[in-house]
């Protein structure tokens, strides 16, 4: 399938026009004439940013700075090699048979891989690049059915809560949402959606995703399926190891946990560096968190705190008040020993630039929480 997609030709296509790339590229110190125009026409445009990126993807360098999201920590920049990232595209339109002239959707920010490889494939592929400001619910301004749309969870969940935006999307070809997880609400309202919905699996250091999970329709999936070219296998600690030659030289090993399936496929319980090891029982953070998604209202997030009986205590961060949550309801929800030992609650529960759960930071908040 990769082998056959049409190679890149010296346009790209936005909103319908086609823009030679020679637009995009510097005049010397100046800025190329498409990125002259969107800074006298609006500075802080989107329209910018993606001028912007285009400047450095199409330069003479071998690779563009990419940052990581920041998900454990501070954000990181890399360089990624432009080679790889089409060739990451490559992978992705040839598994879901989408041609040039194909519209694309852009709807995240240009700060992060997400909304670059958005753009590069459609540079790589010849799709319509369909760029509209990244926000809860991108669908207020789209009036056709796309064939391509990259949204996170949050996203998603604005989209289908707004009848007309639900409609357009719902008639969408194929719909990847990444970036978090898909909680059991929004797996349920995806049910209804008419176009290919897939969960992704992926990180920076992947250039996008290497792999997707079919949500919705007969076809839906369990697990995560390598694109081709893609191979998986666990390390000693039981993480996932990425063997991906187009977008990685090395092989890649993640902090993911994971269980290879019989069938190829795999499955994620959550990152290494969020299990708590309470009185010797390892305990996933994610695991527990999706239990509590069906009974807790307001934004929450499970941390630890040290503790001289167990070594490490459950604590629940709840945004708002304690009386916000129903205590009762939580230990129903849980295992005796997933139950949190300490609760705290705060004004603002913290999140990472790309709203995932700020781990370190709740982490510090949890030191101060009190028993239970």
């Amino acid at each position: 399938l990769v082998s056959s997609i049409v190679m890149p030709s010296d346009t790209i296509r936005i909103r319908g026009e086609n823009i030679p790339l020679s637009e995009f590229q510097r005049r010397g110190t100046d800025p190329g004439p498409r990125l002259a125009k969107a800074l006298e026409e609006n500075p802080q445009g989107f329209d910018v940013d993606i001028a912007r990126f285009l400047e450095a993807f199409l330069d003479q360098s071998q690779t563009v700075t990419v940052h990581t999201s920041g998900s454990t920590g501070t954000p990181k920049a890399f360089q990624a090699e432009k080679a790889r990232m089409r060739a990451s595209a490559r992978m992705t339109i040839g598994y879901l048979g989408l041609k040039p002239g194909d519209t694309n959707l852009l709807a995240m920010p240009m700060s992060y891989i997400a909304g670059k490889m958005v753009v590069v494939r459609s540079v790589e592929c010849g799709l319509d690049l369909i760029p509209v400001t990244p926000s809860r619910n991108p669908f207020e301004s789209v009036t056709d059915p796309i064939d391509l749309v990259a949204v996170t969870p949050m996203q998603a969940t604005s989209i289908l809560a707004d009848p007309k935006s639900a409609e357009v999307f719902s008639n969408s070809r194929n719909i990847l949402i990444g970036g978090g997880a898909v909680d059991d609400l929004l797996f349920g309202k995806l049910q209804s959606v008419r176009g290919r919905v897939y969960s992704t699996y992926g990180m920076t250091e992947t250039l996008s995703h290497i792999a997707l999970r079919r949500l919705n329709g007969p076809e839906r999936e369990a697990g995560y399926r390598p694109l081709p070219g893609v191979a998986i296998s666990l390390s000693p600690k039981g993480t996932l190891v990425i063997h991906a030659p187009a977008v990685s030289p090395r092989p890649l090993v993640t902090n993911d946990i994971a269980r290879i399936n019989p069938d190829g496929s795999f499955t994620v319980r959550g990152r290494l560096d969020n299990v708590i090891n309470s009185g010797a029982i390892k305990l996933q953070i994610e695991e527990i968190e999706a239990k509590l998604k069906k009974v807790i209202k307001v934004p929450f997030a499970i941390s630890s705190c040290p503790s001289h009986l167990y070594g490490d205590e459950v604590v629940l961060v709840v945004e708002g008040k304690p009386e916000d949550v129903d205590l009762e309801a939580v230990r129903n929800a849980l295992e005796r020993y997933e139950n949190p030992k300490r609760l705290i609650a705060t004004e603002k529960l913290p999140l990472t630039h790309t709203m995932k759960p700020d781990r370190p930071a709740s982490r510090v908040i949890a030191r101060n929480a009190l028993p239970l």
